[in-house]
């Protein structure tokens, strides 16, 4: 059974003392199987601590790394819980922005139709007017041929010195084209 705290190291086998027997091993050949298990163990040592150091390093590197990839994988979940928020603060704000135009154009609408509506009102203010100015020019031009015929009758009916009914006739009260045309309308 072997007693697992127990450890050889280079210097042990190099001061080790065997018993001496009448006729025991030869004490050169003990002696430089002594030295070889004292080079061969100072070479594992040497190499267990290299293990030892390297698997340190790796261990740390694997540490390292588990710390870089948890570091990777939050930073990973922070991006995309950062791009859902964008992505529904930018649709709230699409939406808003919608909902602010539509009110607007229906404003804005409504707005055209008051103006269309006041326009309208103002056309037909305005040919309502024009319509009460030609019939009072109508009548206006209507007393004045009157007048004029009423003046023309009583000089026909009354000759003034030399003149001649003939000559009263061919002097014509000609009516002008546009008063015709107002008189139309």
């Amino acid at each position: 059974m072997i007693d697992e705290t127990f450890h050889l190291t280079p210097l042990d086998a190099r001061r080790f003392e065997f018993g001496r027997s009448m006729r025991g091993y030869d004490k050169a050949r003990v002696e430089e199987f002594r030295q070889q298990v004292a080079d061969e163990l100072e070479r594992l040592t040497r190499v267990n601590q290299e293990l030892e150091s390297k698997a340190k390093g790796f261990n740390e590197q694997l540490r390292s790394f588990r710390e870089r990839d948890k570091a990777l994988n939050d930073a990973l979940i922070s991006a995309q819980q950062l791009r859902a928020e964008i992505r529904e603060q930018a649709e709230r704000e699409a939406q808003l922005i919608l909902r602010e135009a539509r009110a607007e154009a229906e404003r804005l609408q409504d707005k055209m139709k008051q103006d269309l509506r006041a326009l309208q009102d103002q056309v037909a203010s305005l040919e309502r007017a024009r319509r009460s100015y030609l019939a009072q020019l109508r009548l206006l031009v209507e007393r004045q041929l009157a007048e004029i015929e009423a003046s023309e009758s009583a000089t026909q009916r009354a000759p003034q010195g030399g003149e001649t009914d003939e000559s009263q006739r061919n002097v014509a009260s000609p009516t002008p084209s546009w008063l015709d045309s107002l008189m139309k309308e």
